[in-house]
């Protein structure tokens, strides 16, 4: 008995130490008794370290006892990038559909209605279509502007450092001005950047129109005779970031454009079957790139990405590479 007591203990001692935080007592079951009468099987238990380890309980009758912790999210890299995409590309579309909303209570609070005499909103029809942005989207948006309270929106930039000498912008439609800059330089001072006056990075970007077009739905040569047909102005290639090397079908051309050669690019990718996403009504683009390091770039992307989750923010642009 007392051999047993020792191989008990000793065995109560390495399931404490590889749980790593799970039990800092030897579990009641473990005792000489239960032990003895019991028959062993195995028990997986979760660290603290983020770990798997499995070890061997005992058995009654037909019930294991287990510690059962919450499964992995992802089951491996590939499919959690994959889930990330999904969600950075459901959040550019919620902003999206935020955006438009916006400019239709706009033009309704300005104009009127009546797309018939309010130009501005009949615009914003023919927008839509083109976007692919849902009628009730459209609908919901020209009720909500006769609501009581319920202001017109404004557009408004600003303009802020980041880390190594890059550039960013930030596209604001709101319609409280105070509420919307107050938000924005507190993740600006929380973040690390610097708010920078009007006038200061802007000219280092032009606006333009967009069309962006997965890698694994075009050959590159057939969008470059695309481009040359319509007018385009440049295509950007997909950087070479080296995590998306095994998800070209998720990296993107872009084909920039002027506003008045865009239809003619959209009409021309239709004809050859090309699917392609349009831009919100333009983007601004850098003119000449910034190069950062590592450590600046991945600074400059948590700031960019916490800019973007205010409400007010319709969009983000920097000019670093």
């Amino acid at each position: 008995m007392a051999s047993s007591s020792s191989v008990v203990r000793g065995f109560g001692s390495l399931l404490v130490r590889y749980s790593n935080g799970v039990s800092t007592q030897t579990p009641k079951f473990l005792s000489p008794n239960s032990l003895l009468g019991g028959e062993l099987s195995s028990l997986s238990c979760y660290s603290s370290s983020g770990s798997w380890a499995s070890f061997c309980a005992p058995k009654y009758g037909n019930s294991d006892r287990k510690i059962s912790t919450s499964p992995p999210l992802c089951m491996g890299r590939r499919s959690c990038k994959i889930a990330g995409r999904k969600t950075a590309q459901d959040a550019k579309k919620a902003k999206l559909y935020a955006r438009f909303g916006k400019e239709v209570v706009s033009a309704v609070k300005k104009g009127g209605s009546s797309p018939v005499s309010n130009t501005a909103l009949a615009a914003l029809f023919d927008k839509a279509k083109e976007l692919d942005i849902p009628k009730d989207i459209i609908d919901r948006n020209i009720k909500r502007a006769s609501e009581k309270g319920q202001e017109a929106y404004i557009e408004k930039f600003y303009e802020v450092y980041g880390y190594g000498r890059a550039g960013i912008i930030v596209q604001v439609l709101t319609d409280k001005v105070n509420r919307s800059v107050a938000a924005i330089r507190e993740v600006v001072k929380d973040y690390g950047g610097k708010m920078a006056d009007s006038g200061s990075i802007m000219f280092k970007f032009r606006r333009a129109r967009v069309v962006s077009i997965k890698v694994s739905d075009a050959d590159k040569d057939q969008l470059l005779a695309i481009a040359l047909d319509s007018g385009a102005d440049d295509i950007i290639e997909p950087s070479e970031d080296e995590d998306d090397h095994d998800e070209d079908s998720e990296r993107h051309y872009k084909i920039i454009s002027s506003l008045d050669n865009y239809s003619s690019i959209l009409t021309k990718l239709s004809e050859e079957s090309i699917p392609f996403e349009t831009d919100g009504g333009f983007e601004l683009i850098p003119l000449t790139p910034v190069e950062v390091d590592d450590e600046a770039r991945d600074l400059n992307k948590e700031l960019l990405s916490k800019l973007l989750e205010l409400d007010d923010v319709d969009a983000v642009y920097t000019d670093q590479k």
